[in-house]
Parts: C-alpha cells; sequence; structure tokens
C-alpha cells in the first residue's frame, strides 16, 4: 500500500433482471484493471439476496483513476449503466488517516 494512496468504494445497484450481467461486465474487466497502471487493488464484493455489487479500489493516485475511468472497456460499462442501474453509483473516495 502507498502512502498516499487512493482508496474507492463503489455501491453497484442494477435493476434485478440486469445484475447478472453487470455483475458479469465487472468481473470480465477484473484482469485488465489489475494490470493498470496505478492500479494496488481491484475486489468485486455482492451484497447476498440484495442484489448489490460493491467494489473496493486502491490507486495511487487520483490521475491513475481518471485513467482508468476513460479506458474503452469502462466506458462500455457505464454506457450499460444507464439501462441496467436502478439508482446511480455511490462512490466514496478516501484516503488514509496519517497516525499523528
Amino acid at each position: 500500500m502507498s502512502k498516499n494512496s487512493l482508496f474507492v468504494f463503489a455501491k453497484i445497484s442494477p435493476k434485478r433482471e440486469f445484475f447478472e450481467s453487470a455483475r458479469e461486465a465487472i468481473v470480465s474487466i477484473i484482469p485488465q484493471t489489475r494490470e493498470e497502471p496505478g492500479c494496488l487493488q481491484f475486489e468485486i464484493h455482492e451484497n447476498e439476496g440484495q442484489d448489490t455489487i460493491f467494489l473496493y479500489e486502491e490507486w495511487e493516485r487520483l490521475e491513475d483513476l481518471k485513467e482508468h475511468h476513460g479506458k474503452s472497456y469502462i466506458l462500455k460499462i457505464f454506457a450499460q449503466y444507464e439501462e441496467w442501474l436502478a439508482q446511480p453509483v455511490e462512490i466514496t473516495k478516501m484516503v488514509k488517516c496519517e497516525k499523528t
């Protein structure tokens, strides 16, 4: 973990009929994302029975995350979200608190 890395938590709430498609799309980009410069961690989790997907990400810099969001395979998923999602993605960006 980098001293000043950026942590991202994303809550993705697909409509029930699109849950599997959304999950499969996200799973399909895991290997590419993990190979991107600046990606330290990219994990997917599910809230069983509630059709909610969570992403846990760690990036070296905000610029690396911005570049990730511009990749063609990410833009394709973002476009599909317009139909798939029950509500907008909730994104929380954080940095680790330094001990004083």
